[in-house]
């Protein structure tokens, strides 16, 4: 079963106010680095063999908080598959601007068919983002737990299609700046096992060795006893 953790970054002066998008140059801010910090030292006793990144800068500050200091250290890789939607020209927007748009309107009526002016379709973005993680868990194996550090659009997009909610469902789920959601994909389905959380343990996921049974032996009166094979420890 492959086990994958889906990491939000943390927040920059941007986040509330602006369509970011792919604005260049917009990394974490202050309270970002701290949220970044944060789960990052909450997933750290959880084993990961990779971390996989949107390559935009905010997100990258972030895994680099979740590979920091790991032993040993996982892969580092970056897929443009899990980046922010590309808005066009609605990017670097603020919503106070946009929200007298429209088309604004538009976008929260008929999300299916909505195109952003020169730039991406949201059911786009959908498609990447679930092929993304699809791909990487066919990469990976299916004994592997990694990390996806993204966007709320595509981490959205991923626990939609992992709860078979479909395209329309996933704008009805939140995803908090640096909140870890977690997915586990068995062979026939996938299990979500945590959404938008951002204060549980999540130590549960670390794998334990399974209890190999002691072997038994006959005594000579006939009765059982534990070999001592089986005390040696």
């Amino acid at each position: 079963m492959t086990t994958v953790l889906l990491v939000r970054h943390g927040l920059t002066a941007l986040t509330a106010s602006t369509l970011v998008g792919w604005t260049p140059g917009v990394g974490l801010d202050e309270q970002g680095r701290a949220q970044a910090a944060a789960v990052a030292e909450r997933i750290r006793p959880i084993p990961l063999d990779t971390i996989v990144s949107s390559p935009l800068e905010r997100c990258r500050e972030t895994a680099q908080a979740v590979f920091a200091g790991r032993d040993p250290a996982p892969r580092f890789e970056l897929d443009e598959r899990l980046a922010d939607v590309r808005y066009g020209d609605w990017t670097g927007r603020s919503f106070k601007d946009l929200r007298r748009d429209p088309a604004w309107k538009t976008l929260h009526v008929d999300r299916s068919s909505f195109r952003f002016p020169n730039g991406e379709a949201l059911h786009e973005m959908v498609a990447r983002s679930v092929a993304a993680v699809r791909d990487w868990n066919e990469r990976l194996g299916r004994d592997a737990t990694y990390a996806i550090v993204s966007h709320a659009d595509p981490i959205r997009a991923i626990l939609a299609d992992a709860l078979g909610l479909g395209f329309d469902g996933y704008a009805r789920l939140a995803i908090g700046p640096a909140s870890l959601s977690i997915v586990h994909y068995g062979p026939a389905e996938a299990t979500v096992l945590r959404m938008n959380d951002s204060g549980s343990d999540p130590t549960d996921l670390i794998p334990t060795k399974k209890q190999v049974p002691r072997p038994r032996t006959r005594s000579r009166s006939g009765g059982d006893r534990e070999g001592t094979a089986g005390q040696m420890s």
